[in-house]
């Protein structure tokens, strides 16, 4: 075990070094060695895709990048004192009871800590323009700190303990990334012991069943580890086994981690997890395509155009205007120096890498959406992100400065993701998503200490963001200072809540199965039956999505718990000076802090800036001007006890203590004016509510042809008739057709009768398995469904001409 070293010692021993290294710091690889040697032209190749290429070292943004690398790496010079346990006396990995437990995730977390910081100091040696270019004494002290954890914690001898991850991803990634960088300078027993703890921790049976950890993001970052350490250890063997388990992660799931033929992502079982695993797992695949790419391991290409696919599929429906939806974002949401605009950009970045290796036309449009993400995200660019990587920063300027790139604008549209309960409604000017649970999705994630509140985020949170004002909604401390069982859009018991509640992993999830329902593109009907995480409280919410409204719907709101229960309108977040014009029925309300009131027969209302709210009949609505205060550490053991004050203003309706089949109804018009939402509030027969009990919620706004009825049970809505549970949605057209769109959400129907009474003309298309005929004449529609069991939640069109 190597002892500790004094300071002086060390740095004398490194000076020493360099001497010794003269000439052959810096010096790489050249081009005849590469063409000669795969293993050569891998390694270039990986040091390329971690460097970064074709960027000017001295202007910006990359000066600053660079700069910033090298300040951190001579930090981690000056402070790195090889001691027993540790590296760095912040970094103490030397664990007095070392197991599987939660205690010794901390002591994991700093061993593979100290390997990051390692990986940092050799960027910065390899990279130009960090002060630190070339630097021996730097090289020196890299490669004896990766001696020191070899001959310490990271071997084949040693046991692990803490967090699987560590030892199996984070450590092998970053020791190999290190290799790379340095290879010159390592010996072949050093590089021999390098792999052999590779090895040891990360053995070749990981990969013989797509199973357990090995698995979605999991997976592919295991297959990164061993192709670098084959590449690194000149292994054929190594490379072409995690080259052949890669593939496991392009087909489509139907149960479990993985990416859904309906573009849903799920990691951990049951969390949807695209803005977080599922950007890890497009950036593992991304750069490993490009890795292997014209070598001998070159992966099939008719086995990733389903990854490809994922793209405009999964990845894009959750990015809008440069930011990345919290409600795929799992736990990472709760963590401190992040947000949605910083989650994207990576995942941004990666779409341009995966896009080298997709068709000339897929590549066009990506690159097209790219920087319309990027020129429209006005609250925190991407290129303004000085945690970027260099090879991130570089795919993203490069497309900035395409002037043949025309930016591609947001697309409106509707997406069902009925695979992990997730919705997107997107308008010019705006977009927004509800968020929802069931028994295949979690309530929400908890686990290693992080979220620990983020238990209300599956009760029917509706998000939404405006094009040119709100992105920065959800983004400045939101998530330590909100009022956790005030979310936008939830129904929720007050009943408290201790943190994790229900335990970790969003385990166990609710037994409802009515979750999901149908969209004909660009509006839908959205249906949730949801059960409270811990309690009695159950309740029917419904989200109507039109062209410039989201009409919201609730039902059937019931508890026994002795808590009060609520249905949050909306929760503004306005920053730590905000005070937006408050109206309630044309009245200006006070702007002062901690003000309240209750409004017992309120219309309208409207928050300047932000959004108005008709309230169709009336309703007790509260309102709530108040700072917030909370730190990270609050909802994230690893997070600041700094504390952050914010100030939010909150619309809700008062269910009481124990309500029995209360509801609630009100119409969202995001970005609207004070105008407009008096006047759509004054408009009385622009909306019918056609049923609002907890056997149906149904709508009908006549100006757009559109009617639609969530059946939580069978029964008779505005003319339709259903003999099981459905969710129905119909267009009329002004060319005289009508689109019905019909949905079984439960997943449980084998067979499914509908009756329309409306008078068809002929049945234009229907889907096989459907039978559509009309009776007495054309005055009414019958439709006969077959199994929609093995349909995933997805809907079936029928298309009609009417008399």
């Amino acid at each position: 075990m190597s002892a500790p070293w004094p300071r002086r010692t060390f740095l004398r021993t490194a000076g020493a070094a360099s001497l010794a290294l003269g000439a052959s710091v810096g010096t790489w690889p050249g081009t005849a060695a590469a063409d000669e040697d795969p293993y050569a032209a891998l390694r270039q190749k990986w040091r390329e895709l971690i460097l970064g290429t074709g960027f000017v070292a001295t202007e910006e943004p990359y000066a600053t990048l660079l700069t910033t690398l090298g300040a951190n790496a001579r930090t981690y010079l000056s402070t790195m004192r090889p001691a027993e346990g540790s590296l760095w006396a912040d970094l103490v990995w030397s664990d007095p009871d070392p197991d599987l437990d939660a205690e010794s995730y901390a002591f994991s977390e700093r061993m593979n800590g100290s390997y990051t910081r390692l990986q940092t100091m050799a960027q910065a040696y390899a990279q130009p323009g960090t002060g630190l270019t070339g630097d021996a004494g730097l090289l020196q002290a890299v490669v004896t700190g990766l001696d020191h954890m070899y001959a310490t914690v990271y071997n084949e001898r040693v046991t692990r303990y803490g967090n699987w991850w560590n030892w199996q991803i984070g450590a092998p990634q970053a020791l190999m990334d290190t290799a790379v960088l340095l290879y010159d300078a390592l010996s072949e027993e050093q590089i021999a012991h390098y792999c052999a703890a590779v090895d040891h921790f990360v053995p070749d049976s990981l990969f013989a069943s797509y199973t357990g950890v090995s698995t979605g993001a999991n997976r592919v970052d295991l297959c990164r580890g061993v192709i670098l350490r084959g590449i690194v250890g000149r292994s054929a063997e190594k490379i072409a086994l995690a080259a052949g388990a890669l593939p496991a992660v392009f087909p489509y799931v139907t149960s479990g981690d993985g990416f859904y033929a309906d573009g849903s992502f799920i990691q951990h079982t049951n969390v949807p997890y695209i803005g977080a695993y599922g950007a890890v797992l497009h950036d593992g695949v991304g750069r490993l395509l490009a890795l292997l790419r014209g070598s001998t391991w070159e992966i099939d290409a008719a086995d990733t155009q389903p990854f490809l696919d994922t793209v405009e599929k999964a990845v894009a429906p959750f990015i809008y205007n440069g930011l990345i939806m919290d409600n795929v974002g799992g736990r990472s949401i709760s963590r401190v120096g992040g947000n949605d605009h910083t989650r994207a950009h990576s995942l941004i970045a990666t779409v341009l890498l995966v896009g080298q290796g997709a068709s000339p036309a897929e590549n066009a449009r990506w690159r097209a959406m790219v920087k319309g993400w990027l020129e429209r995200d006005y609250y925190r660019p991407a290129t303004a992100n000085n945690a970027l990587s260099l090879t991130r920063m570089s795919l993203l300027q490069d497309v900035l400065r395409d002037a043949s790139v025309v930016a591609s604008p947001e697309p409106v549209e509707h997406r069902n993701f009925a695979d992990m309960s997730r919705v997107t409604h997107r308008r010019p000017g705006w977009a927004a998503s509800i968020s929802m649970s069931s028994r295949r999705i979690a309530h929400y994630e908890y686990g290693n200490g992080e979220n620990a509140r983020g238990y209300h985020t599956g009760s029917g949170w509706l998000s939404w963001w405006g094009a040119e004002v709100n992105l920065e909604q959800y983004s400045d401390a939101y998530w330590p200072t909100v009022d956790p069982y005030r979310l936008p859009g939830i129904t929720a018991s007050k009943k408290p809540l201790a943190d994790g509640q229900g335990g970790e992993w969003g385990q166990p999830p609710s037994d409802t199965v009515w979750v999901g329902g149908a969209t004909d593109g660009e509006f839908g009907a959205v249906g949730h039956h949801l059960k409270a995480i811990a309690g009695t409280m159950t309740a029917r919410k419904s989200w109507f999505c039109l062209d410039d409204a989201i009409v919201c719907l609730g039902s059937g709101i019931t508890a026994t718990d002795g808590h009060l229960v609520e249905t949050t309108v909306d929760n503004r977040a306005l920053g730590t000076a905000g005070a937006p014009r408050f109206v309630v029925d044309g009245r200006t309300q006070p702007s002062a802090q901690g003000w309240a009131q209750t409004f017992p027969r309120a219309e309208w209302a409207h928050i300047e800036g932000h959004a108005g709210y008709v309230f169709p009949g009336g309703t007790t609505l509260d309102a709530l001007r108040e700072e917030r205060t909370g730190a990270w550490r609050d909802i994230n053991v690893n997070g600041p006890t700094t504390p952050n004050t914010r100030r939010y203003l909150t619309l809700w309706n008062d269910h009481g203590t124990d309500p029995v089949d209360a509801g609630y109804a009100y119409v969202l018009m995001p970005g609207a004016s004070a105008k407009a939402t008096a006047r759509r509030a004054q408009h009385r027969n622009w909306l019918t509510v056609t049923a609002a009990t907890p056997a149906q919620h149904g709508v009908r706004v006549a100006s757009l042809g559109f009617a639609a009825v969530n059946f939580w049970q069978p029964g008779t809505v505005d003319g339709i008739t259903v003999d099981a549970p459905a969710s129905v949605l119909v267009r009329e057209h002004r060319d005289g057709t009508a689109t019905l769109v019909v949905a079984d959400p439960t997943r449980l129907n084998t067979s499914l009768q509908l009756l329309w009474e409306r008078r068809v003309k002929e049945i234009v298309s229907a889907p096989d398995g459907v039978t559509a005929t009309t009776d007495d004449r054309g005055r009414r529609l019958r439709l006969a469904f077959g199994d929609f069991t093995k349909l995933a939640g997805a809907g079936l069109t029928v298309r009609v001409r009417l008399h």
